[in-house]
């Protein structure tokens, strides 16, 4: 199986760092913690070849505030523990109204997207490797995924264990479609129109994610 590339998790260097020298310890005569270290090692790359869900069971997440003004009679879809190379990255959820969503449609229902992360992780790290998942789905033109990188730089927060993202879509506003972005409950950014949300959202919701086992957590009950 070939390893891809995973949404938001690319860019901590403290799992890299770590790899790395235990790599090179692995041609070291080995203590019984070492060993240890390598073996976990070991099962880690395995997750990196099949990143590794935990589903979390309907109706066990409560609905967050922002979420529930914006789309009344909210209900979770899926939810899934995402990790990379081992370590837990973040949980995403997907919240959506009590008709559903249809992913061939994406944009027609209003939905929120929740990542609840485990991990330290810059801004514009997510931001891009956001733009990068964009370009390999094909989304956008150019022009729209460089003014698209420079909004996300502008929005997105470094981020540490415990801190939640929430991209907010609302296909109906007085201004038009529009992604609104939450940090810890609190409004920190806004980017409109359809095709950002197609874009941006793709990159768990496409048949052709890079994590495909989380877009089938996150899924899992879309239909009403």
């Amino acid at each position: 199986m070939t390893s891809k590339r995973s949404p938001w998790s690319m860019r901590e260097p403290g799992i890299f760092t770590h790899v790395r020298r235990l790599h090179r310890q692995a041609a070291m005569p080995a203590s019984p913690a070492r060993r240890a270290a390598l073996a976990g090692l070991a099962a880690g790359a395995t997750t990196l070849l099949a990143p590794g869900m935990v589903h979390a069971a309907p109706g066990a997440m409560s609905v967050p505030q922002v979420v529930a003004h914006a789309i009344p009679g909210a209900r979770l879809s899926g939810s899934g523990l995402f990790r990379w190379w081992g370590f837990a990255v973040y949980t995403a959820a997907l919240w959506v109204g009590p008709g559903g969503i249809d992913p061939a449609r994406l944009t027609a229902t209003p939905f929120a997207l929740e990542l609840r992360y485990a991990r330290n992780l810059k801004g514009r790290a997510i931001a891009d490797q956001s733009e990068v998942e964009m370009r390999k789905l094909e989304q956008g033109t150019a022009t729209e995924r460089a003014q698209w990188l420079a909004q996300m730089r502008a929005i997105f927060p470094d981020v540490g264990d415990g801190d939640w993202l929430c991209g907010l879509f609302e296909p109906k506003t007085p201004d038009g479609p529009r992604t609104t972005f939450w940090f810890n409950g609190k409004p920190i950014g806004m980017v409109g129109g359809e095709a950002f949300a197609q874009a941006f959202f793709s990159i768990w919701l496409s048949p052709k994610t890079a994590a495909p086992d989380l877009r089938r957590a996150l899924l899992a009950q879309a239909a009403s």
